[in-house]
């Protein structure tokens, strides 16, 4: 509706004043205080957007600190879900990171993408039904969490205190739409171990780009964990070039080969059409307190189980001479494509954006993961990198009032 893009944009200045507001708290996790589980940051992000949705005639609660809803309507039957942590920081900003800094099109900030901007679009989005009159049948909720960058435990806390809304989105993700998320494990490994240091890979969900093997230097290219093609594994290329020096390690290459990306070396190596191959990166390999540890993230397809995939994995590391430390992940998620929801949500992305509507399967996972029926709209337009997570992070004006606009279009669509 031209109405709805008329509002917003006339809300232009307000919405990148909120935004600013937001990116100005520095809400990465902090040690937990008395009534605020995540540290006071996340709690004071929430409490000032709390402040906002209820001056702006919503009917607002705060649970515990843990997250924080929006209502607009009688009992919801749209959620829409997004989060006010952000991750640190980092090196290699051009501008302070907690400074909202335009430039051009462009407003750099933490949690631009990553999900303030989303959060104030939805904000903006509930504010323009509401004031624009355009009647509901059905309530709507926007829901505020606080910890979707450490393990989502808001998310688990509130859902034990206050049942969804029957359809959810959020806005953590990317258009289209986001229907089928592949299940994910990560496996951490160790055994005694005397030979020549290794120190490889920080993190289990990346693609490590450097290892140590004694004095020498092996250089490959960081990715996320979701997609190694694009990146350069710097443990198997040292396993394929010096793993044969001690028998622990020439175990690790004959199950890792450089190159191989699906597992299939370590009995995996799975597909579906609809997820498509699976994914399985030895990410950390390092020498601590006599041992040898190592990490492994693995994604599955929609159409196999964390058990079936453990047991093989576990069983393929104990045969080479390691012990399982700890094995934990989640099932994958899928909601139907041809349900009305998505259908509805597609119609909308169609209609407001001109462009073709998919459903699209990724390897990563979004704050839905674990919702039965909830799917992920935006933020992210296609072919846009918006440096989420890194130095320099953005979302555009005229992005953010489109996100906006989709989300309006969306609470029209499925709730009037």
């Amino acid at each position: 509706m031209s109405e709805i893009r008329n509002f917003l944009q006339s809300h232009e200045d307000e919405m990148i004043q909120l935004l600013a507001e937001l990116v100005a708290i520095p809400s990465v996790q902090g040690d937990a205080v008395d009534g605020c589980p995540f540290g006071t940051e996340p709690a004071r992000a929430l409490a000032v957007t709390l402040d906002k949705c209820r001056g702006y005639g919503f009917s607002v609660e705060n649970v515990d600190n843990y997250a924080g809803s929006a209502d607009l309507g009688a009992e919801p039957a749209l959620a829409i879900l997004t989060h006010l942590d952000v991750v640190p920081a980092g090196e290699g900003w051009s501008s302070d990171p907690f400074t909202l800094t335009r430039g051009g099109d462009k407003l750099v900030g933490r949690g631009a993408i990553d999900d303030k901007g989303p959060a104030v679009a939805a904000v903006f989005a509930l504010r323009a039904v509401k004031e624009l009159g355009i009647p509901l049948k059905k309530g709507v909720r926007l829901i505020f969490g606080t910890n979707e960058e450490n393990g989502s435990a808001d998310l688990e806390y509130y859902r034990k205190k206050r049942e969804l809304p029957p359809m959810v989105f959020t806005s953590d993700g990317e258009y289209p739409v986001i229907n089928a998320e592949k299940g994910m494990l990560r496996v951490y490994f160790s055994a005694e171990y005397s030979g020549i240091p290794v120190c490889g890979g920080t993190v289990i969900n990346a693609v490590p780009s450097a290892c140590r093997y004694g004095d020498t230097d092996f250089i490959g290219k960081s990715a996320h964990a979701s997609t190694p093609e694009k990146g350069e594994n710097a443990i198997t290329k040292f396993l394929g070039l010096q793993g044969g020096n001690h028998p622990l390690l020439g175990g690790l290459a004959e199950l890792f080969p450089h190159g191989e990306l699906n597992g299939t070396s370590c009995g995996l190596g799975f597909s579906d059409p609809i997820s498509g191959d699976m994914t399985c990166v030895l990410s950390m390999l390092n020498t601590e307190d006599g041992r040898l540890r190592g990490g492994i993230d693995i994604r599955f397809p929609l159409d196999r189980t964390k058990a079936e995939i453990s047991g093989i994995i576990c069983g393929k590391l104990r045969a080479a001479g390691f012990d399982i430390d700890s094995c934990e992940g989640v099932e994958p998620h899928c909601t139907d494509g041809s349900s009305d929801f998505v259908q509805a949500l597609l119609h909308v992305y169609e209609r407001v954006t001109g462009e073709k509507g998919r459903c699209i399967a990724i390897g990563g996972g979004t704050y839905v993961h674990e919702i039965e029926g909830g799917v992920a709209f935006g933020a992210e337009f296609p072919d846009t990198d918006y440096h989420m997570h890194s130095p320099d992070e953005f979302i555009t004006v005229a992005d953010l009032l489109k996100n906006a606009e989709l989300m309006a279009e969306a609470i029209v669509e499925l709730c009037s």
